[in-house]
């Protein structure tokens, strides 16, 4: 059981590998582009499977709306924060707000803790907003409608990559074992934020 929640948490930390460089939209068209740029930066990788990590979690407690209600929140407020920026509203200190994004949902889903949908909401929200102005931050010359689309579908698979995480474990082995690997890799995201706080 030990090997198999380690190897867990390894390959959630090897999905997270951060890549080179954004792709071009000049090259690839400006969809292509907005799919790269959550995908090829490690602070947003971890921070949106931790988010699909915590909203299964969530779902068991609280009922399964919190499933979709939860990464569906984010992915709402991240388009907020990408309209702002791409309208010239300055954010403060946003690189620091993504890396502690990355540490609290991380946190939230290695305890487990419970809240109801609403305030999850809420609080996944206020760090999408972040998200999403570092996005627009960096739209270059792509087209934003194309760029906003292709970083909400990455978005939407990167939490759905958290949330079959949770709960193929739980399918796979059963619901103790879904919930302590889960936890683990929650714990594993928010190490991963801290070491690319103060480690990177």
């Amino acid at each position: 059981m030990i090997r198999r929640l380690a190897a867990t948490a390894a390959l959630l930390a090897a999905s997270a590998a951060p890549a080179m460089a954004h792709l071009d939209p000049a090259e690839h068209g400006s969809f292509l582009a907005g799919v790269s740029h959550p995908l090829f930066g490690a602070d947003h990788v971890l921070a949106m499977v931790a988010v699909g990590l915590w909203a299964a979690l969530l779902s068991r407690a609280a009922g399964g709306r919190a499933l979709w209600l939860v990464p569906g929140a984010f992915v709402a407020a991240m388009a907020l924060g990408f309209a702002a920026a791409i309208a010239g509203m300055a954010l403060p200190t946003v690189e620091p707000i993504i890396l502690a994004s990355v540490v609290i949902v991380g946190l939230l889903a290695a305890a487990a803790l419970d809240m109801p949908a609403g305030p999850a909401m809420a609080l996944v929200g206020s760090f999408a907003i972040f998200h999403g102005h570092a996005h627009g931050g960096e739209l270059g010359g792509a087209g934003a409608l194309a760029f906003g689309a292709g970083f909400a579908v990455a978005t939407t698979a990167l939490h759905a990559a958290g949330i079959a995480l949770a709960l193929g474990t739980a399918r796979f082995f059963n619901e103790d074992v879904g919930s302590a690997a889960t936890r683990l890799a929650g714990g594993a995201t928010a190490l991963g934020g801290l070491w690319l706080a103060f480690g990177a």
